[in-house]
């Protein structure tokens, strides 16, 4: 079988496609798989790490204010399709599948007129616009969460895998995360803000790990995210007289690329709600989340809701978040031995592990492919 899939932009719309295509390759090693994203986007480092042939269009979202810069994007999306149908005829896939992102677009709007099969994937409870209008002509809508499938009414046939979660994760465990990444047996706090950064969790975050840092009760992992994070956290950490080389316990970098040592390793994770949110509830972690409150639909608050009414997190707004209300948030876990376990099984409850096969076999199908 010869699978494209498409993808771009965020982490979130990049690790869902790497998950099925890796447990792809797992399962028949003879597939062929290509990959087509932006320059600009995370896919460019993330796909090629996983050792899969990355091909480029260029696209860029719409400005929600009237801007000639729109005129630009529109101009753009007619060159992706066309340079979409070129890769689409020189690859000759078998089925088409798209996670989400600008690039997104032109390529399954390419493939459906071509008469290729095509799948797209829906990581969150709010289906962004890209997937509310390909909805419209691709063969099958995969949705993480069933609440979403109300968002896209014209859908012409709609299938709940759960998110797809990269095999490399749930293959792990983690006393071996632990050991690979120099951990103790003191609990562990993983952080992070999203691929992009999230500017009020790692400043606000910083300051907390700032007034415990002395006391070195916990491994704190915190991945600042790019666009100058790391270098505005690590300046802000000096201002609060921290040396972070001088700490053993904290570790902080741009981004983890072993998250799937990260995710293992972790007792609680504080994080954003978007596509991670599937990882943190197939391996079981209790959670506090805090949604971003820039994002189409507010999505997150929604993914984030889903997973408090569980049981396993506590979410706490952008503009409720205070050093003080997270550190509140943090004690009252991680000190209760009780209150982890509990929070860890409920979030585990709703966890789908089984989502990249599912999709699998729709692929299969689709394709007609035995």
């Amino acid at each position: 079988m010869r699978i494209l899939f498409v993808g771009g932009g965020t982490a979130g719309h990049i690790n869902p496609a790497i998950a099925v295509a890796n447990h792809i390759k797992e399962k028949d090693p003879r597939t062929e798989i290509l990959f087509v994203g932006t320059k600009q986007g995370m896919e460019s480092t993330l796909v090629p790490k996983q050792g899969y042939e990355l091909q480029f269009i260029k696209i860029h979202g719409f400005k929600r204010s009237l801007s000639l810069k729109n005129i630009k994007t529109v101009a753009e999306i007619f060159d992706g399709v066309r340079r979409a149908k070129k890769i689409i005829k020189e690859f000759r896939p078998d089925v088409v599948m798209g996670t989400g992102g600008y690039v997104t677009g032109p390529v399954l709007l390419a493939a459906a007129l071509m008469k290729i099969p095509t799948l797209v994937h829906e990581a969150n409870a709010y289906p962004g616009v890209t997937i509310r209008l390909l909805s419209r002509v691709s063969d099958v809508v995969a949705l993480s969460m069933e609440e979403a499938s109300k968002f896209i009414p014209k859908a012409k046939r709609i299938e709940i895998t759960g998110n797809p979660v990269r095999p490399s994760i749930l293959s792990c465990d983690k006393k071996t995360a632990r050991e690979k990444l120099g951990l103790s047996d003191k609990k562990v706090i993983l952080i992070f803000g999203g691929s992009l950064g999230a500017a009020k969790i790692n400043s606000v975050c910083c300051d907390w790990i700032s007034s415990v840092a002395d006391e070195g009760k916990y491994h704190i992992l915190m991945s600042t995210g790019k666009n100058n994070q790391y270098e505005k956290v690590i300046e802000r950490f000096k201002e609060n007289g921290i040396d972070t080389e001088k700490y053993p316990m904290l570790k902080v970098s741009e981004y983890i690329y072993d998250m799937d040592l990260a995710l293992n390793a972790a007792d609680l994770i504080i994080a954003r709600s978007g596509g991670s949110v599937s990882e943190m509830t197939a391996l079981g972690k209790a959670a506090i989340l805090i949604p971003s409150p820039y994002v189409a639909g507010n999505h997150q608050l929604h993914n984030a809701r889903a997973v408090e009414r569980s049981g396993g997190a506590m979410v706490i707004t952008e503009d409720e978040l205070t050093k003080e209300k997270l550190g509140d948030a943090v004690t009252r876990i991680i000190e209760n031995d009780d209150l982890l376990e509990e929070m860890s099984e409920k979030s585990k409850s709703i966890g789908i592990v089984d989502s990249a096969d599912r999709i699998y076999k729709i692929l299969k199908e689709i394709a007609k492919i035995k």
